[in-house]
């Protein structure tokens, strides 16, 4: 597996490479017009990026007040997926590739992405601090050259408060359908970010679903579908396996990966006295690999191989707090700290 080889424009522009409608049999339903959730309420597009805003008919005859928006476009089949609004923005960086495709590789060159411009005016700041705060690194967007669909948004000190919704399967029950409207509700109740942290059947099949019905960031925890593939068993996860599963993720157009690299072998048994253990689920699947082979985590070894991929795609590092504490015992102890 070459990790380092960028996408070619084909996988993204290619017949039929981003749809989901050979699915078709699915019973996936779009939602009510937006003006029906919000009666007072009416979407707007501003600037030539088509920045969303929904402006709010005030009662007492004040100009509408404008807010955030994140429930993507109206009326659109899931089955088709979202319009691919960014797909041309980047077919134009790929041509150009030297094989990092992150903004902030953008942003430390000086450039002004499209991305970057769309996030500017969602958050009423000039272009020029979103590229400082992500060349700076107090700043991400995440956004996965795989994930044409996205409306961009930025994350950071400087900006706007975001929230996440978790959606997913479970070996229990759920399916494809039930996930896809989770999705569409938590994006019409205003969820700037969804993660999918399936584990039950058809992962890679609700993800596709997922991804191609969100204009929010996505996001995983790889770790979890990597166990999967090793049938359930901590102790015979390996980088390459992870790696693989870190690819094929970042095919489908995840934007932001939870990595648990800081779950140290020489960290574990500082947990021996805990009251609650291991509540971090990753956390704990990493601490159990680390017992059984006494060897330091994989995820730390191999952080330079993680990253040619995160760059390659445009994903972003969420890195998991994977010894945090799960009571107010436990709170503050040397494990977590």
């Amino acid at each position: 597996m070459d990790s380092k080889k960028p996408p070619s424009i084909g996988a993204l522009s290619g017949p039929g490479r981003l749809r989901v409608a050979d699915d078709s049999e699915r019973d996936v339903q779009a939602l009510p017009p937006v003006a029906e959730t919000f009666p007072s309420s009416q979407k707007i597009a501003e600037g030539e990026l088509g920045v969303p805003f929904r402006e709010i008919t005030l009662s007492g005859g004040e100009p509408p007040l404008r807010v955030y928006d994140t429930t993507g476009p109206d009326g659109v089949d899931p089955r088709q997926g979202l319009p691919k609004r960014r797909a041309p923005w980047i077919e134009k960086r790929l041509r150009e590739s030297d094989g990092n495709l992150s903004q902030m590789h953008y942003a430390r060159q000086g450039r002004i992405t499209e991305e970057m411009r769309f996030v500017a005016l969602r958050e009423q700041m000039s272009p020029e601090i979103v590229r400082d705060e992500l060349a700076a690194g107090r700043a991400i967007i995440p956004a996965n050259i795989h994930h044409p669909e996205l409306e961009p948004m930025i994350i950071g000190r400087k900006f706007l408060v975001k929230v996440n919704a978790n959606i997913g399967n479970s070996a229990v029950g759920s399916s494809i359908e039930e996930e896809v409207e989770k999705l569409q509700w938590s994006i019409r109740w205003g969820a700037d970010t969804v993660m999918d942290l399936s584990t039950g059947k058809d992962i890679h099949r609700t993800r596709e679903w997922i991804i191609r019905n969100a204009p929010v960031p996505i996001g995983t925890v790889p770790i979890y579908q990597a166990l999967e593939k090793v049938k359930g068993k901590a102790e015979d996860l390996n980088i390459d396996v992870f790696l693989e599963t870190l690819q094929e993720q970042a095919e489908q157009g995840v934007d932001y990966f939870t990595i648990h690299a800081g779950v140290l072998l020489r960290h574990v048994p500082l947990t021996a006295t805990r009251v609650t253990g291991i509540v971090s689920r990753g956390g704990s699947i990493l601490a159990k690999w680390c017992l059984a082979h006494h060897k330091e985590n994989f995820l730390y070894t191999h952080f330079e191989d993680i990253c040619d991929i995160m760059k390659a795609y445009d994903v972003s590092f969420s890195l998991g707090d994977g010894l945090r504490p799960g009571s107010g015992y436990d709170a503050n102890d040397e494990a977590q700290i």
